[in-house]
């Protein structure tokens, strides 16, 4: 099994990023929540990873944070949810957003989350329910996290269509401590529109 790797970054195209460990290139799929938290190419990285082995690839899978991780492993133990929807959740909110939509059985925002309809979202509510952490502390990263507006502003643009790599752009200088979710949203479909009419 391969926990974690430290490497150079080689090269970052949502979801999928290379790290060079050694000589040797990991290619990696990663959540958005990891994405908005890496540096430039060219720059030193560590990251938690797991590995997926199936019948036809090994797939490996990388987290800014053991956070990010132990829900990721979480998700996966539940029948019916694979790696696509684990990454969906973790593009579309927090850890602790997640969390808490299950603590409350918050139905409605959970199929906000890309790939998660209502009979998917009432079964990440059932199974998920006794595997809450007993306390949830917002982790501390060693590149400032994103805010939690922007987090949802994300996954809402990636279940209009978007793709991560266009939500990127689209947010990016974006300010998520002063803009609400909406007012992000607007803003960044307002960027799309100004573009395609240049």
């Amino acid at each position: 099994m391969i926990g974690s790797l430290r490497g150079t970054l080689v090269s970052k195209r949502p979801p999928w990023l290379t790290l060079d460990v050694g000589g040797v290139g990991y290619e990696l799929e990663a959540p958005m929540s990891t994405f908005y938290r890496l540096p430039d190419t060219g720059r030193e990285l560590m990251l938690v990873t797991h590995l997926v082995v199936r019948e036809d690839a090994h797939a490996l899978y990388g987290f800014f944070t053991e956070g990010e991780r132990a829900l990721f492993r979480s998700l996966l133990k539940i029948s019916g949810i694979g790696p696509r929807i684990g990454l969906g959740v973790l593009s579309g909110m927090t850890v602790e957003g997640f969390y808490q939509c299950i603590r409350d059985k918050n139905i409605a925002s959970l199929v906000k989350i890309p790939g998660v309809g209502k009979v998917t979202a009432e079964l990440l509510v059932l199974k998920m329910k006794d595997r809450l952490p007993e306390s949830i502390e917002p982790e501390r990263a060693a590149l400032p996290a994103r805010s939690p507006a922007e987090g949802e502003a994300s996954g809402a643009l990636i279940a209009l269509g978007y793709k991560p790599g266009e939500v990127m752009k689209m947010l990016k200088d974006l300010d998520g401590v002063k803009l609400t979710t909406e007012e992000m949203i607007r803003e960044a479909l307002r960027r799309v529109h100004r573009v395609a009419e240049r």
